[in-house]
């Protein structure tokens, strides 16, 4: 049996995951985590999501080491924010617990990498753990390679709520289509425009993004040529893709994740 805690008591994806973890017959929820000093502490976590009980009481974050050593899971779930993201990395490492973290816009890469090293622990960390997106990330990557010479632009929409732009996923595909061109990456993107901006700069790779009502997650990459157009769209319809593919990461993390290395979705699809 996986154990395995979750953070974001009250969330919605949070609670999609715990929810889904509830019906495998692999794995049991022992922690649920919510934001340091939340009112839900204390309270059912099954009675916060509306499930009934389910005998896992709501932790705040201050006392997040103290939960995972008398827990002991074996793997730690994460989509929150990315300012809590990096400090429950580093705790989960400390506390020799392995991690699968969904949470975007991280930016202390370093500090997760080295807190994953030292530890030895096992990690999946991606910024969409949705199996097609990550097709997708394969197909832009492999598109990248043959359309060199095309422009290229990509436009993410998400629901009002969202506060991170542009979106994790739409920077990732800007880094792997980067990547691939062998273009330096903070000098051929460009976020939006407006004005009078001259024309197209070769190279330059357009990064949009789009807000409005609850759109779940909507991705596009266009590659325009000389008299021709190619888009690879991927569109999310619930958030209940992101957790299939979080589900599929526990696994993985139980059962193939190399230690101290962060594995990516690619890892866990085999589709490198």
């Amino acid at each position: 049996m996986i154990k395995v805690a979750v953070t974001g008591a009250g969330g919605r994806i949070s609670s999609k995951i715990i929810k889904t973890i509830l019906k495998q017959e692999d794995m049991e929820v022992v922690a649920v985590i919510g934001a340091p000093n939340t009112p839900l502490e204390g309270k059912d976590a099954g009675e916060v999501m509306g499930v009934g009980k389910i005998g896992i009481p709501v932790n705040g974050a201050q006392g997040l080491a103290d939960v995972l050593n008398e827990k002991k899971p074996d793997v730690l779930v994460d989509f929150t924010i990315a300012s809590a993201t990096v400090s429950t990395i580093r705790t989960a490492a400390e506390c020799g617990v392995n991690v699968v973290v969904g949470t975007t816009g991280l930016s202390d890469e370093p500090m997760i990498t080295e807190s994953i090293e030292e530890n030895n622990i096992k990690a999946v960390i991606s910024p969409n753990m949705a199996v097609g997106v990550n097709v997708f990330f394969k197909i832009i990557k492999d598109l990248a390679k043959i359309l060199p010479d095309y422009d290229i632009e990509i436009i993410e929409a998400h629901h009002k709520h969202k506060v991170d732009a542009p979106s994790g996923t739409a920077c990732k595909a800007y880094e792997i289509i980067a990547d691939e061109l062998g273009r330096v990456k903070d000098e051929f993107c460009v976020c939006g425009r407006h004005g009078m901006v001259s024309a197209r700069s070769p190279g330059e790779i357009g990064v949009h993004a789009v807000r409005g009502g609850d759109i779940v997650g909507d991705h596009t990459v266009l590659f325009a040529g000389e008299g021709e157009r190619l888009e690879i769209i991927h569109r999310a319809g619930s958030r209940q893709a992101f957790v299939t593919g979080a589900i599929k990461a526990i696994r993985y993390i139980d059962f193939e994740a190399p230690e101290g290395k962060i594995s990516t979705m690619a890892d866990v699809l085999g589709i490198k």
